[in-house]
């Protein structure tokens, strides 16, 4: 506790006076040493509790290295290519440098960093001395029955002095405070990152849906100006007693299916491009919206495919939500220290100097000078267990910490693995949804010839329509699975924390590793 009190004795002595040099000099060195020792205990990582590699199997196939689109640059870990590289069509660069500047969600997570980093700097300053300058007037009256004289007498007392109030850390209560702070601002730090991986691979998917849909639409627009087509060449037929009720019934079927099919891609459209907007954090600009209004279609070329995995230690040092959870861990272990602390004795050193005087005048007259020094040593004998409550708690939160860094670690595990399996299978149906839509197409001219000559009729070429619609929207919807699939896979093995490829800003001279300069 500060103190501003004074005596109003003009001894001058101090009792650090008293102390040789010699002596206080071996005193301080003494506390300063101890003051860095703390009861932290040992940490030491926990395994990961994933194999040692990934699946194998039929699933996990790499696509075919003619087939294979790699990263533009060869060699580097996935984590480490930039977006940029990963993802060189310039609208979507465009897309993804707005939300990146202006996207809530992301700058949440950049505002509870810079918090915590504040919480930090609060807590290591506990470490040092508290020292503050302060005047004070007291005034009293001693009514008339309590005074020698027999009259009331009215006193004043003046002060004005600095003082200073520290707290030895001898057993680290402070520093261990100080680290789990410190690592707590690291986590924050960290889930930034992960905020912004995740944002990264947000804009990309919410780009290709809309892609997607707009391909949809014009697949959609351009099979019911067909089926309309159908129809009245049916209603024609049925007007000249050649088509059956049924025969008409059947194409207005097909009609009223692909009118359905319209609308619900028109309200996708539109829906894809409010996610959009939510994601970029602010309105598109004009010259963005008309490209992105324009008639679209999905680039099957869009993402690389030849993206290295690693193996799943890997992870531990790429995946900044793992870095996040381990950082959590951390702050927990030094909790532990903390709570030991608490067991011994707290020292303080309090102590003030200045001027006091019974009149306002006489402040800074000779012989006014006074001085307090009041150490200050309290060792719990009695808490009710309060304090080994303490140290359980903080045992406890070291466990729960410890599961869920072995759960973030089992979910990027599984995570990974999920993407290498879909990228070992996707290619495969997509091929045989192509070889699909061949042999619709195919069966559809057919039907249509055969029509035509009378063979068969009508709801033959309406059944081999619509096959060849449902065939060629699956397969729409396919590629964008192996897209979004691949995107995922980058965000997986922790790509987009970066711009640039790693080995292209080192070239460069740029940091290769978000800066988190902490002074300690």
């Amino acid at each position: 506790m500060s103190s501003l009190s004074s005596s109003s004795s003009s001894s001058s002595r101090s009792p650090l006076r008293v102390l040789r040099p010699a002596r206080l000099a071996v005193a301080l060195a003494l506390a300063t040493a101890l003051a860095g020792c703390t009861l932290i205990p040992d940490y030491q990582r926990p395994d990961a509790p994933v194999d040692a590699a990934y699946p194998t199997g039929a699933a996990y196939t790499m696509p075919d290295g003619a087939a294979a689109k790699p990263a533009s640059q060869a060699g580097v870990p996935t984590a480490d290519i930039g977006w940029r590289d990963m993802f060189p069509d310039p609208l979507l660069q465009q897309l993804v440098d707005l939300s990146l500047s202006n996207n809530r969600d992301l700058r949440i997570a950049a505002l509870n960093v810079q918090a915590a980093q504040a919480q930090y700097r609060i807590q290591r300053s506990d470490i040092l001395p508290t020292v503050g300058v302060g005047a004070t007037e007291s005034a009293q009256r001693t009514p008339h029955d309590l005074t020698s004289s027999g009259t009331a007498v009215t006193s004043h007392t003046y002060q004005v002095g600095a003082s200073v109030s520290w707290e030895l850390d001898l057993f680290g209560r402070i520093r261990s405070l100080s680290e789990q702070a410190l690592q707590t601002y690291l986590a924050q730090d960290e889930t930034r990152n992960a905020t912004q991986l995740t944002l990264v691979a947000e804009v990309v998917n919410a780009y290709l849906s809309l892609r997607a849909d707009q391909e949809l639409l014009k697949l959609t627009e351009d099979t019911l100006k067909s089926q309309r087509d159908s129809y009245d060449l049916t209603k024609q037929s049925y007007d000249g007693d050649v088509a059956t009720a049924l025969d008409l019934s059947q194409a207005e079927v097909s009609v009223r299916t692909a009118e359905r099919n319209q609308a619900q891609y028109v309200r996708q459209v539109a829906q894809d491009m409010n996610a959009l907007v939510l994601l970029l954090g602010n309105p598109v600009p004009a010259e963005l919206r008309a490209q992105l209004d324009a008639p679209g279609h999905l680039d099957d070329a869009l993402v690389p495919t030849a993206l290295p995995a690693g193996l799943p230690s890997d992870l531990l040092e790429r995946r900044p939500d793992i870095r996040s959870a381990e950082h959590s861990l951390l702050a927990a272990n030094a909790n532990i220290g903390a709570a030991r602390a608490a067991f011994f004795p707290t020292i303080s050193l309090t102590g003030s100097a200045g001027t006091a005087s019974a009149t306002l005048g006489g402040l800074f007259k000779g012989g006014s000078g006074a001085w307090s020094f009041a150490p200050q040593i309290t060792t719990p004998i009695f808490a009710g267990g309060s304090l080994l409550a303490g140290l359980d708690v903080a045992k406890l939160q070291k466990q729960i910490q410890v599961a869920t860094y072995e759960q973030s670690i089992q979910t990027a595990f599984r995570e990974v693995a999920d993407a290498l399996a879909g990228r070992g299978t996707l290619d495969q149906q997509i091929q045989a949804q192509q070889l699909l839509v061949a042999a619709d197409q195919r069966a559809y001219d057919l039907s249509q010839q055969r029509f035509r000559q009378g063979v068969d009729s009508y709801l033959t070429v309406l059944d081999s329509q619509r096959s060849l619609y449902d065939a060629q929207q699956v397969l729409v919807t396919t590629r964008l699975a192996r897209l979004t699939n691949l995107v995922t896979l980058y965000k997986a093995l922790g790509g987009g924390w970066t711009d640039k490829t790693v080995q292209a800003q080192a070239a460069a001279g740029e940091p290769s590793a978000p800066a988190q300069q902490v002074a300690r």
